[in-house]
């Protein structure tokens, strides 16, 4: 432990901490910019100078370690006027359109200006117009407003994706991609953490409002909504509840509201997913063929599996994501039943993801003629919607999804969080299998938030040697464990850290509520509490899904459901 004073107040913290962490640890905030926990600590943008007694100049208090003695000066004249130059100075160069901003309200430089009083810019300084980078399906990248913090750098690397970086020098520094190359045009996996990570608005996704908007004033269209498991344990956040508040019930009746037709749950495709994946598994550990079997539910891990790891793309599920498996229901079994032409169905997906909207995008999941997705919404962008249709959220009545596809499993709703598609999987497997009951559904080997979660499960008197990672970090290393010869069954990979509940269409979190608060496990927990509370928390017991089959698939993996819940992946070049 190491004793130091701040501001004349004396503080004992665990050696290695910064400045930054000792002063927060007593309640005492210093304001910061380039700061990310976990992701980003690099002094560079000086919002947290610090008077130390006896050091020269001020100090960057994110990288100043404390050591036995040290007296620091927070609020010092020095250290206030210090900020608010640098603080001008960033703005003075940087696009003030505030009003018509996507952050605004949200915005760390915004709440900067307003906590240190900066009311007035002394300097005018030259703006260097850019070009806003919007060929992407998923994602739009704005230098204009961009302040150089690099947390979209970090969090890019810290996925070992690195595809963004800073070019230049001097004033004309910006963020960019090799060569001046479309973020389209890239290997980026579009998992959006560099949207999370951003402070302002120089990212954000390709919003696909209009033409939702649009498909649901037009009264010739039937347009059918589903929303992730994920989505119900973050929208709540932008309506000012707590991190983690379940709002299932006020999601629904928002979108009802919103003037959607038909509101459905995708964790009734969840379950089919696990029908179908849990089948495939259960053939490939029996041949001992392809194995391991890896999750492809998420669209990202896909889409950097193909870009760096393309000789792993035979180990991928066939099996579509929870997605795009109800798209394919939606327009063939849905469209029969209902008797709608499948060309009038117009259909919408709420999801946690920025990755959705290219995965929506993708031909290999076409199986109507034209796209099975018409349009992917992040939960931010369902948040716009219901704000800008006046909609008071925290006042609307908990109601139920529409059936059939409104009943789903425990199981389908942990599919929004690290391990919840390997424990929805060993669920049904084991069972099937087994033939009998698996006396403990908590499959507590696959929870948490390490990186990298292994376990062996026997299950019919076989060992079936399982893993779970999340991050693409984390994918590289068992990635490179299975090339080095070490054999697993059963893989599950979530290219966000945390899963779904933390991916980049989510609530965007500011810096200093993430050092207080673990969003991705309160996120998580009101999940596993939806399963706690379900009935039925198997997936081959959900009777809609089980009526699914004896009238339209007949079994999971059969040819009709291989011709519309399955696909195939393409190995891609990084340029």
């Amino acid at each position: 432990m190491v004793n130091l004073k701040i501001n004349g107040q004396d503080v004992c913290v665990p050696e290695g901490y910064t400045i930054l962490d000792a002063a927060r640890e007593v309640g005492i905030n210093i304001p910061t910019l380039c700061y990310l926990k976990d992701i980003n600590k690099i002094g560079a943008c000086r919002m947290c100078l610090v008077e130390v007694k006896g050091a020269r100049g001020l100090q960057a208090a994110c990288v100043y370690p404390v050591s036995e003695g040290l007296e620091v000066f927070t609020n010092s004249e020095k250290a206030r006027n210090a900020r608010r130059l640098t603080l001008e100075l960033i703005l003075s160069n940087h696009e003030k359109k505030c009003l018509t901003c996507i952050r605004n309200h949200n915005c760390e430089l915004q709440s900067l200006a307003e906590d240190l009083g900066v009311d007035n810019i002394r300097f005018e300084g030259e703006n260097i117009p850019y070009e806003i980078d919007n060929l992407s399906t998923s994602l739009v990248r704005d230098n204009n407003k961009c302040v150089l913090c690099r947390r979209c750098i970090a969090a890019c690397d810290k996925q070992t994706i690195s595809v963004i970086s800073c070019v230049n020098r001097g004033f004309t520094t910006e963020v960019a991609t090799a060569f001046g190359e479309s973020m389209a045009d890239v290997a980026c996996i579009y998992c959006g953490q560099c949207i999370n990570a951003c402070p302002v608005g120089a990212l954000y996704e390709n919003s696909h409002i209009p033409q939702v908007q649009k498909a649901i004033d037009n009264p010739q269209k039937h347009v059918v909504v589903q929303t992730a498991p994920a989505v119900r344990a973050a929208l709540g956040e932008e309506f000012g509840l707590p991190i983690g508040t379940p709002v299932t019930g006020k999601m629904v009746a928002a979108l009802r509201r919103l003037g959607f037709d038909k509101v459905f749950d995708t964790d009734t495709a969840a379950d089919v997913t696990i029908m179908e994946e849990g089948t495939e598994f259960i053939e490939r550990f029996t041949k001992q063929e392809k194995l391991p079997l890896i999750t492809s539910c998420s669209p990202g891990w896909v889409k950097f599996c193909e870009h760096y790891y393309p000789e792993f793309i035979d180990n991928l599920s066939s099996a579509k994501s929870p997605m795009e498996i109800f798209g394919a229901i939606i327009k063939s079994y849905y469209a029969e039943k209902s008797g709608i032409n499948k060309d009038d169905i117009y259909s919408v997906a709420i999801m946690p993801c920025t990755s959705k909207k290219y995965e929506a995008a993708r031909p290999e999941h076409s199986t109507s003629g034209a796209q099975d997705i018409d349009a992917s919404l992040t939960t931010r962008e369902l948040a716009r919607m219901i704000k800008q249709a006046g909609i008071n959220f925290a006042e609307l009545p908990d109601e139920e999804f529409d059936q059939p596809f409104g009943m789903a499993t425990g199981a389908g709703v942990i599919f929004g969080t690290t391990g919840g598609v390997m424990e929805a999987a060993i669920r049904t497997v084991y069972e099937i299998l087994e033939k009998k009951p698996l006396d403990n559904l908590n499959v507590t080997a696959v929870r948490g938030l390490d990186g990298v979660k292994e376990a062996t499960l026997k299950i019919a008197g076989k060992d079936v040697k399982i893993a779970v990672v999340h991050g693409t970090n984390n994918a590289r290393t068992i990635l490179e464990k299975v090339k080095a010869g070490e054999h697993y069954d059963f893989i599950e990979v979530m290219a966000c850290p945390g899963g779904c509940i933390n991916g980049g269409g989510q609530p965007i979190v500011d810096a200093k509520t993430r050092e207080y608060v673990d969003v991705k496990a309160e996120r998580a927990k009101a999940l596993y509490s939806e399963d706690e509370a379900s009935t039925l928390r198997k997936s081959h017991e959900n009777p809609y899904v089980q009526a699914l089959y004896k009238e339209y698939f007949g079994e999971p993996c059969s040819h009709k459901a291989h011709e519309l819940l399955h696909t195939h992946y393409t190995a891609r070049k990084k340029y």
